[in-house]
């Protein structure tokens, strides 16, 4: 399907519809000083996933409105993998909320437990530009559920954080440092 013939926004779509997954293996030039995993190398993965679930959700283009929380809980050593699964929590009129739960495995041992997790908020663009409408979003399993519960909270604390950083970026000097 071309991207002229974009399909009409259905009413709603199941989590599992925008669900992905992603396995990694860390190499020697993605670690840091402390032989773990880059931060920087796991978030940009983690934009990617989230990126993809949030297109798969709406059927066009979107982009990163914020990061709105990235929670490392363990390190991700050589001896891992890495296994990224994100999909879509909650939608508001033109906003997407992706969850992304990033499992760390021991390669030599098997153990399983989740290194990270992170909520990204992206939003919907037309072929104008303009932000576009997007399906609600139906959680179906308990961790869907129990992600999907909290999902209004949050995007209450996303405005209040927003108009708290554009009020700052307001009262920030953009003058070059030497002058």
């Amino acid at each position: 399907m071309s991207e002229s013939s974009q399909p009409a926004v259905p009413a709603s779509k199941y989590c599992r519809e925008s669900r992905v997954f992603k396995t990694g293996r860390v190499f020697p030039n993605d670690i840091n000083n402390h032989k773990t995993l880059f931060g920087g190398k796991l978030m940009s993965n983690i934009d990617e996933v989230a990126s993809i679930s949030a297109m798969r959700h709406c059927r066009c283009n979107v982009v990163t409105a914020s990061t709105d929380s990235v929670d490392f809980l363990l390190p991700i050593r050589p001896t891992d993998s890495f296994c990224f699964e994100s999909f879509v929590s909650w939608t508001g009129r033109t906003s997407i909320e992706v969850f992304v739960k990033v499992i760390a495995e021991n390669l030599y041992t098997g153990e399983r437990a989740v290194a990270a997790t992170a909520f990204l908020t992206f939003v919907a663009v037309g072929q104008d530009g303009a932000p576009s409408p997007v399906p609600a979003v139906i959680p179906e399993t308990e961790e869907e559920k129990l992600i999907s519960d909290l999902a209004e909270e949050r995007a209450e604390h996303r405005k209040v954080r927003r108009a708290a950083s554009k009020n700052l970026a307001s009262k920030l000097t953009t003058t070059k440092y030497w002058e």
